[in-house]
């Protein structure tokens, strides 16, 4: 394939159904795609100039008919760790002038992947298909990077962190984590949520679609728009927080409500743990 425009054409082509998948054409063009998604030439997302993130549902729809057009192959190399996966969809073969560090111990990045200079992976962690990840960023140990997942410059990814995918339908916003954003440990964030640059999840925190977040410094709750994911501000400090549960039974009970809370916001001059630690005793933490 000579473009990225014929890469488009043929794979938007295969995933309307009006060429077949089997057609050499289109194992090609998802071959073209791959190596785009690894180098940073395509995304399936990216910012505009005003800070809006544009989705390329066509990158999304590529990668869906590749998961169609893939055939389950055994990948073991003998003895006794065996996998089986689809064969157009192995592990990316890293090399040394890429400059990333991936420590022994089971991660895995897929192809399709793009991983920025100095990125660190701890053992095990995982990056799937069309994510992207920017350069100095750090993932820790049993981190999640899914697919289509959009992660800036220096973020830190704290253990057992999950950034769900997004695929389906090819036109919604992926997760997305802009620059120097932190989350801490066993947080979850999915379904399209945008974290602007600077916020500090603290660990524990779930981001969801359908998730309130109580902004306690401007005296708002935050919630998903129709279409979009949640966004979390720039600068935010989101700590897991309660709310009580409505009706008779639930306050009979005392039954409450998981719920994000933004206790603070970061300025130019403050360490994000720093951040963290403060909001935390500010909310009367141990």
């Amino acid at each position: 394939m000579s473009s990225l425009e014929q890469v488009r054409e043929v794979l938007a082509a295969a995933y309307e159904g009006h060429r077949p998948l089997d057609d050499p054409a289109v194992a090609t063009a998802f071959e073209a795609l791959l190596g785009a998604l690894e180098s940073g030439e395509a995304r399936a997302a990216s910012p505009t100039a005003g800070g809006v993130w544009e989705v390329h549902a066509w990158v999304k729809a590529g990668i869906l008919v590749g998961f169609r057009a893939g055939r389950v192959i055994d990948f073991s190399a003998g003895g006794p760790f065996r996998y089986f996966d689809k064969h157009n969809l192995p592990p990316q073969p890293l090399r040394l002038d890429q400059h990333v560090r991936i420590v022994p111990g089971g991660t895995s990045v897929r192809r399709g992947a793009h991983l920025g200079e100095n990125v660190i992976l701890m053992p095990p962690a995982y990056v799937n298909v069309g994510a992207y990840v920017d350069g100095e960023t750090m993932i820790d140990s049993h981190a999640l990077v899914g697919s289509c997942a959009q992660v800036g410059r220096r973020v830190h990814l704290s253990a057992a962190a999950q950034i769900g995918g997004v695929l389906e339908p090819p036109g919604a916003r992926p997760v997305i984590l802009e620059d120097e954003v932190l989350v801490g440990g066993n947080c979850g964030i999915y379904e399209g949520t945008l974290v602007r640059r600077r916020a500090v999840l603290g660990a524990g925190v779930v981001l969801t679609a359908s998730t309130p977040v109580y902004d306690l410094p401007h005296e708002r709750i935050l919630r998903a728009e129709t279409g979009r994911g949640l966004e979390i501000p720039a600068g935010a400090v989101v700590v897991p927080g309660a709310r009580r549960a409505a009706g008779t039974f639930a306050a009979a009970h005392g039954v409450a409500l998981a719920t994000p809370v933004i206790v603070k916001y970061r300025d130019e001059k403050t360490d994000a743990r720093t951040a963290l630690e403060s909001a935390l005793r500010g909310a009367g933490a141990d």
